[in-house]
């Protein structure tokens, strides 16, 4: 069965108690209607925010979990490079199944597809605590349980998609932004509470803790999500999406946002424990992830009042500047100065995690306006939130690469020169050659082209 929510819509309680109660698939949704968004639209939003958040924090838990745990495998005699790949490897499954995941919602509904989601996190946390039980298990068979937690980062494409529909244009800054921090500051949870989990109850604790925390997220969000019929995008759109210029150049952006946070997180403990031997590294890793998770929605606030364009180039410039420092202290061996420029790059990194994908319902937007052919100014605009939310899956998916390429830099640069500087300078290159693309970007939202969004 289904229901429908219409403008102007009756009391809020009301109108609730119906989606709730009848089929959990709502049929007509305007987020852009302030009728409608005052007296339905926000308390509906809000309730599947709060589920989206919460399930993509475990997401994110399970995805990075390996981060913490490769630190206490040193009597298993991994080489760094070894170690590194079980870091690296998760965020490289995950980047590939971010394109599938974000196609889902639309297909079989945001609430059934976060569920789905969720339980399957229950398969890389069991693998994690038969991995670690035996001290006899061979390398190949922790890179297959690494692989599978994998599936904790295709969460947060899936999510975001879903969530991007339940918001008007003028708060998907902040909505994304909020949801998309939950998730994120779930590795600040793992490399917080993980350390002191495992040296209670053990090391398979590290992956049993999880278990029922996931059982209760799924109920939760079947019990509290619903599905929006009006989400879905044609499957023309998505390879429209794939052929448009605007994703690939939003993706390239987003591989030095998101990419560096989620590599500079997952790396953070083990580099440490590498570049700085003799001192406590590994409890200050977790201060990283928080950082950068807190200034996501930050991020995303900036960019709804400034331009996600202009938030993320000047961003990109601190990043380069922040790399730059790191490169610096590890040359002079301080520790303190590591530290703060890796914490420094982490908040610029979640800035520019908000105001980027901020950038992607902007430029469709823009690209939906700018096009000729029949429909007015709200139905172009419809069109092109639908565009972005099919660019969703590539650019978040590639973003997450970054998580694997910074790790797989990083080991490479200290197997081959005994420390990280090469892959630093490597990484503020980069930095500076967003910066160059994110100029484009501003161009292309300039004059006659701005949305009104930027």
């Amino acid at each position: 069965m289904s229901t429908e929510l219409r403008a102007p819509a009756p009391p809020a309680p009301e109108a609730e108690a119906a989606v709730r109660s009848r089929g959990r698939w709502i049929e007509h949704w305007e987020p852009g209607d302030a009728a409608f968004w005052r007296d339905t639209g926000r308390r509906v939003a809000r309730r599947n925010l709060i589920w989206s958040v919460l399930c993509e924090h475990l997401g994110f838990t399970v995805w990075t979990l390996w981060s913490v745990v490769t630190v206490q495998l040193s009597d298993r005699h991994f080489t760094a490079d070894q170690l590194f790949w079980l870091v690296a490897l998760p965020s490289l499954v995950g980047a590939v199944l971010r394109i599938p995941y974000t196609f889902a919602p639309a297909r079989y509904g945001g609430r059934n597809w976060t569920v789905v989601s969720t339980l399957l996190l229950l398969v890389p946390a069991a693998l994690l605590a038969l991995a670690v039980s035996d001290p006899a298990t061979p390398y190949w068979f922790f890179l297959v349980c690494a692989a599978t937690a994998g599936v904790g980062g295709g969460n947060f494409a899936s999510s975001m998609a879903n969530i991007t529909h339940f918001y008007p244009d003028s708060r998907q800054g902040a909505a994304l932004g909020l949801n998309a921090a939950g998730g994120n500051v779930g590795v600040s949870s793992v490399q917080l509470v993980i350390p002191f989990v495992i040296a209670t109850l053990g090391l398979t604790a590290a992956g049993l803790i999880w278990i029922p925390l996931v059982l209760l997220a799924a109920l939760g969000a079947l019990l509290g999500m619903d599905n929006l019929r009006t989400a879905g995008a044609a499957p023309d759109r998505r390879f429209e999406a794939v052929k448009a210029g605007q994703t690939w150049l939003v993706a390239v952006l987003y591989i030095g946002t998101f990419g560096s946070f989620v590599g500079f997180s997952t790396a953070l403990p083990l580099l440490l424990t590498v570049e700085f031997p003799h001192t406590a590294a590994v409890h200050h890793a977790f201060l990283g992830a928080l950082i950068g998770s807190c200034a996501r929605p930050l991020g995303g606030m900036l960019a709804d009042r400034c331009g996600g364009a202009v938030i993320t180039l000047v961003n990109f410039l601190c990043m380069a500047g922040s790399s730059l420092l790191a490169w610096a202290a590890l040359r002079t061996h301080s520790y303190s100065g590591f530290l703060l420029s890796f914490l420094l790059l982490f908040l610029t990194a979640g800035i520019g995690n908000g105001s980027t994908y901020r950038l992607i319902p902007s430029l469709f937007i823009a690209r939906a306006l700018r096009a000729t052919g029949p429909g007015d100014a709200g139905e172009r605009r419809v069109q092109g939130r639908r565009m972005a939310a099919a660019a969703l899956g590539l650019v978040s998916a590639v973003g997450a690469l970054g998580g694997f390429l910074v790790n797989q830099a990083l080991g490479t640069s200290i197997g081959a020169t005994g420390d990280s500087g090469s892959a630093l300078l490597a990484f503020t290159a980069y930095y500076l050659l967003c910066t160059a693309l994110t100029w484009a970007c501003w161009r292309q939202l300039r004059g006659g082209e701005r949305t009104g969004d930027e």
